[in-house]
């Protein structure tokens, strides 16, 4: 079967179509079908640093496909299944803990973007049936991780208001469920037809960054001088002290993303002045995968695509998502 390696090369030249063995099931495995294939942030990082690597791996955390064979064990699935992979294949449910993290998909071991994927049949969720194999191929990284900070790490209400930064897969999976469960929502954007779209999903206020440095401060103006309860925090140190900026006494910072770098100075002060609560996200278990999928089927929620690539042009959907031109996800079909 045809996958990607990232080979030890620098940059996206460590992208390598190879034709690999197909793997052995064992009883409690399913091997599934690829069909699409979606790009996380994370995957230019790990492709970024493929050139320290003493091994190949195959890319990429999020998936959807449909299910070829299973196990002699396997009792969960059957033949022809619309399934995708947690991108913590062992973090079942609970608190996460260190063994989890060496099992990462497309990080730890390999991932997605192959023909075919074998994994234990535990590690599989099924997908929503007004979903395409497209759109369901955003969820397990982007989709996972706002539904944790909003619902899971953060107790989301309607009424609520939640800030959001920029458009990519986590912030406008943040806009669409938080729109869904009647909260209102202010998004961040230096791109004036980006914030158009944001406010056609459902943006209730939007602010440019750019032309507003502060715009932490103009976010909790917008509440009225109560703050917003929930900050999804993809920026990192650059972009912290803003979201606490914006924030309600008692609100909730959803950590997430190191886009502005992982180090960095932070006002440690405004974080117990505001008695705030800072809440690490790293995606979530596939228990919370069931759920969000179940929220997704209840709203009918469709994730938003924004440019959709072959097989044989994984280099250039990588290099398109690191321009940052995109609007939601971008996805591989194979």
């Amino acid at each position: 079967m045809k996958a990607y390696e990232l080979q030890p090369k620098e940059g996206f030249d460590a992208l390598t179509l190879v034709e690999r063995q197909r793997r052995e099931l064992a009883p409690n495995d399913i091997r599934v079908r690829v069909r699409a294939v979606s790009l996380n942030y994370r995957d230019l990082k790990v492709a970024g640093s493929a050139a320290q690597r003493s091994e190949p791996i195959v890319p990429a955390s999020d998936g959807a496909g449909e299910v070829l064979e299973v196990g002699s064990a396997v009792t969960r699935w059957k033949k022809g299944d619309r399934v995708s992979a947690n991108f913590f294949p062992t973090w079942l449910d609970g608190e996460f803990a260190g063994e989890h993290h060496p099992k990462a998909l497309g990080g730890g071991q390999d991932g997605m973007l192959a023909e075919e994927v074998v994994l234990h049949e535990s590690a599989w969720v099924r997908i929503p049936e007004h979903l395409s194999f497209d759109e369901a191929s955003t969820l397990p990284c982007a989709g996972v991780t706002a539904f944790n900070a909003l619902f899971r790490s953060a107790s989301l209400q309607a009424g609520d208001t939640v800030l959001v930064q920029g458009t990519g897969g986590v912030s406008i999976f943040a806009l669409q469920l938080a729109k869904a469960a009647g909260a209102r929502v202010i998004l961040t954007s230096s791109s004036a037809e980006k914030r158009e779209r944001a406010k056609q999903l459902g943006a209730d206020h939007v602010l440019d960054y750019k032309a507003n440095p502060k715009w932490g401060e103009a976010a909790f103006a917008l509440t009225q001088g109560r703050g917003v309860d929930i900050a999804v925090e993809v920026g990192g140190p650059g972009t912290f002290d803003q979201s606490v900026a914006a924030l309600r006494y008692g609100g909730t910072v959803s950590l997430i993303g190191v886009l502005t770098g992982i180090k960095g100075e932070v006002n440690t002060y405004a974080i117990f002045h505001k008695a705030a609560r800072v809440a690490g996200i790293y995606v979530g278990s596939v228990a919370m995968f069931d759920a969000f999928n179940r929220a997704l089927a209840a709203s009918a929620i469709k994730p938003v695509v924004d440019r959709t690539y072959a097989f044989d042009q994984a280099r250039q959907a990588y290099e398109y998502l690191a321009s940052g031109q995109h609007f939601g996800k971008v996805v591989i079909r194979l």
